[in-house]
Order: structure tokens, then sequence, then C-alpha cells
């Protein structure tokens, strides 16, 4: 089988090497920290913005993989140069250039957001990732390196840490009969992202010619809003029915005088204060790949998660 290439060895890379690797190809994951090789995976200390590196390591590859995380906060001067750097490996290796995204980009949503939804992003985290794709199609248009791009909506699931889901940082607190407080409206409707069916998306983005040229929404259940996610976390915990309240956005916005990711949350109020809804029919019906039944999920994301004391 081919070699795929993931930069990046956060939740996404590591669940998307798995995935490559079950379905018998060769991975290898590039990191600044790097790692030790092993079951089927070979790690490299690479720079993610070191242009020549990633290209050298992605050499004979099929598919690169951006599976990179900056901080938050730091989107805006971190991410360019990674977004370029991977741009370039990808062509010079000639090899698909395959991005985990989220849906940022499309800025508001005045309804349920598809692949096709104008991005009109206004916020500074939003026009960078709509940027990236832009930068990314046109060299594709113009023939330099072949892309595609997947979208997620909030990641869940028991190989997320608690700073990374929204969902997952609430167990302690529910394990406990606590009451969760959680960022803006408790009550809108949410799609929430299984980590597993966002590394098979990636998997067959990677692998299936029809994917190139456009964006693809990783496939969610119906939607949830934050209070019953919660709750159906709870009641598989066995735990007293959750209690949950938005924190008051004054309160995180003093929080965000301090702490650089808090201001960055008040940024993007607009995901919290209303519906924030994915859909993903057109990947469904494209590739055969479905959304992980809700159930299931809250069951994998509650035996997985550590237990904090």
């Amino acid at each position: 089988m081919a070699l795929h290439v993931i930069v990046g060895k956060g939740p996404v890379g590591l669940t998307t090497a798995r995935e490559l690797r079950d379905r018998g190809h060769e991975v290898r994951v590039l990191s600044r920290s790097g790692g030790r090789s092993g079951n089927g995976i070979e790690h490299r200390q690479v720079d993610a913005a070191d242009a020549d590196a990633l290209a050298g390591a992605a050499r004979g590859a099929a598919a690169v993989y951006n599976a990179v995380n900056p901080a938050y906060h730091r989107w805006a001067t971190d991410w360019p140069p990674v977004a370029a750097a991977l741009l370039s490996a990808a062509e010079r290796a000639g090899a698909v250039l395959v991005t985990m995204s989220n849906l940022y980009g499309y800025g508001r949503p005045s309804g349920p957001m598809t692949p096709e939804t104008p991005l009109a992003a206004t916020d500074t985290k939003g026009v960078v990732r709509a940027r990236m794709w832009r930068e990314a199609l046109a060299a594709h248009e113009a023939g330099r390196v072949r892309v595609t791009e997947a979208r997620a909506a909030d990641f869940v699931g028991p190989q997320v840490p608690a700073d990374h889901s929204h969902l997952v940082r609430q167990l302690p607190a529910l394990r406990k009969g606590r009451r969760a407080w959680v960022v803006g409206d408790p009550d809108a409707r949410r799609s929430w992202a299984y980590l597993p069916d966002v590394a098979a998306t990636l998997a067959v983005l990677g692998t299936d010619e029809r994917a190139l040229g456009r964006a693809w929404h990783v496939p969610t259940t119906a939607p949830r809003s934050q209070r019953e996610a919660l709750g159906d976390v709870a009641a598989e915990l066995g735990a007293p029915p959750a209690r949950v309240s938005g924190i008051p956005w004054p309160v995180l916005r003093a929080v965000g005088v301090a702490v650089p990711v808090m201001r960055e949350v008040v940024a993007i109020r607009h995901q919290w204060d209303q519906d924030f809804v994915s859909e993903a029919t057109s990947t469904t019906a494209t590739f055969g790949l479905p959304a992980t039944p809700w159930d299931e999920v809250v069951r994998a994301t509650v035996a997985g998660a550590p237990v904090v004391a």
C-alpha cells in the first residue's frame, strides 16, 4: 500500500495514523517533538513550518495530511507559515494535501452549514482558515498540487483531551453531580464530531480521487444542545441529572483580559449564542461514510475518559 504522511501528532493526527495503518497503509507521522516508532507507525522529528524538511520527509508519499494544531490564540501568526510550508511540501512531493479544518470560515451561520456555504467569516480565526483554503484551492486549480479539506464540528470522544472538547471537560463535574458551566447558550443546537469519524473521513479523502478540489464535512448525528449532550453523558455515567448553565459573557470577557485563550473564545461568540450545525449529506452519499450513532459516541466517551479525583 501507499505511504501516507501525517503532520501533527495531536488527537487528530494520531487517530488518523491508526486509521490509515489499520487500512493497510504505510504511515509516517511528523512532529516537532518526534516520537518512538512502532506498531506500524513511523515517527520523525520535523518542524511543520520547514517546507524543505517536510518535502524531504514526504518524498514518495501518496498523501500529506495537515493535522497541525497551533495554540488557539496564535492562529494569526502561526498558521500562515505552516500552511504555506505544507502546500509547498505537498507540491514538491507530488502528494495530495488533505487539510483538517473546521467550521470557523463560515462566520455567523444563517442555517445549517454545508461545504457550499460561503466562507464569510470576519473574525480573525475564521479569516485565517478561509484564506488557507482559498490559497490551497487556487494552487489546485492552477495544476500545481491536488488538495482537499475536511471540516469538522466540535470534537468529542475518549481520544480528545479535556482541553480540546467542550463535552469531555465537563465529565469530572458531572460525575460529582456538580453544575456544568458552559460557553454560550446551553440550549443552542450544535453538531459534534466523533474523532474516529474525523479520522475515517480524512483517510478516505486521502485515498479517493473524487475528494479532490473541494471541501467535505465530517458526518455527524443529529445536533444536540450542550444541555442535551451533557444530560446524555450524565445518564451514561449513572450520575444525577445534569445541571447546565452558561457562563455570562461579561465574566468571560473579564477573564480574557488575562487569559488569551478566553479572549479568543469571546471573539467567536457567534458560534455559541445560536445554532451551529454542520450538514454532511454529500460526504455520506459520495463515500458511504456514516456518522457513528450518538449513543455509541456517548458510551465510548464515558468509558474511555480518565477519572479525575
